[in-house]
């Protein structure tokens, strides 16, 4: 029986995908932070939170298996939630975002990504069903 984890086909991508958001994030809200807090610290509080969540669901995605899932699936659902939230927000209330964050404007700084990464994390989630994993990583 083949065996189709989260972490194979698509999922390669995906995790490469969150891998890379994860070092863009993380080192654009560390420079920020660094330099210019005192600029917009609720901007660069919430990329670095982004980028926590980047580091979270590529680890999900790397283990894999029931908990690797259950990671992934957590850290998407939060993603989207903030994509949706901070996007709506930094355009309704602009005056409390003077520096763009990743999920700024739905994401727009990072071509939009961040906004349809998780909508495609999940589905990918969806269709490999959790009974095809295996149950530790070396079991494959």
């Amino acid at each position: 029986m083949t065996r189709s984890a989260i972490n194979t086909g698509p999922g390669r991508v995906l995790l490469f995908l969150y891998a890379l958001f994860a070092v863009a994030a993380g080192a654009r809200a560390g420079v920020q932070i660094a330099t210019k807090f005192d600029e917009a610290p609720v901007a660069y509080l919430l990329s670095a939170f982004a980028a926590v969540v980047y580091i979270a669901a590529t680890v999900g995605f790397v283990r894999g298996g029931h908990g690797g899932r259950r990671l992934a699936i957590a850290c998407l659902l939060i993603e989207l939630a903030g994509v949706l939230v901070v996007g709506t927000l930094s355009l309704v209330l602009t005056s409390a975002f003077p520096d763009e964050t990743v999920w700024s404007q739905y994401g727009r700084g990072y071509g939009f990504v961040p906004l349809g990464l998780p909508v495609l994390g999940l589905i990918w989630l969806r269709a490999t069903p959790e009974n095809q994993e295996p149950s530790e990583p070396g079991d494959q």
